[in-house]
């Protein structure tokens, strides 16, 4: 499913893969879209559990965001799948903004929000933004147009979208 996205891959090639029957399939899940929210469901919640206890020891809202976007960006470098999964899978959803890394993202926002440390007239959309922009990058650095310097071209290009100053905002990514 990272590799073909979930429409264009078949029970058959998931039983296959995962050395199960196909009846084994169906014990456990309706569909293949079911066993797909599932993976993802796991995979961010691991994701995100990283990220947070990262975030734990951070006050500043911009810090906290630039260092889970870092971290979003960096483990979508060293875990491929991971990386093509969540690009096919993350705005597939109507409750994108509640759930997994969405939710994380729009909570981290309104936090900055909050402080005021962030600047936007228009939260939601700043923060779906926000969230495409750091999905752009991801899926830039897996074609090979963005360089090693992904991570922090991410967190800056986010900062500034929420408006902090440029400077400032390469800075703090």
């Amino acid at each position: 499913m990272a590799r073909k996205g979930i429409g264009s891959t078949s029970i058959q090639e998931i039983t296959d893969t995962a050395d199960v029957g196909f009846g084994s399939f169906y014990n456990h899940f309706d569909s293949k879209e079911a066993i797909a929210a599932a993976v993802m469901e796991e995979a961010i919640e691991s994701f995100g559990a990283a990220a947070d206890r990262l975030a734990d020891t951070i006050e500043d809202p911009a810090e906290v965001l630039a260092a889970s976007v870092r971290h979003a960006v960096l483990r979508a470098a060293a875990d491929e799948a991971w990386a093509w999964f969540l690009i096919r899978t993350a705005l597939d959803r109507a409750d994108t903004l509640r759930r997994g890394v969405g939710r994380r993202l729009a909570r981290d926002i309104r936090i900055g929000l909050q402080r005021r440390r962030f600047k936007v007239a228009d939260p939601l959309a700043a923060t779906l933004a926000a969230g495409g922009a750091i999905l752009a990058i991801i899926a830039g650095r897996l074609h090979g147009a963005i360089g090693d310097d992904a991570p922090e071209r991410a967190a800056a290009v986010v900062l500034k979208l929420l408006g902090l100053p440029a400077d400032e905002a390469r800075r703090v990514a």
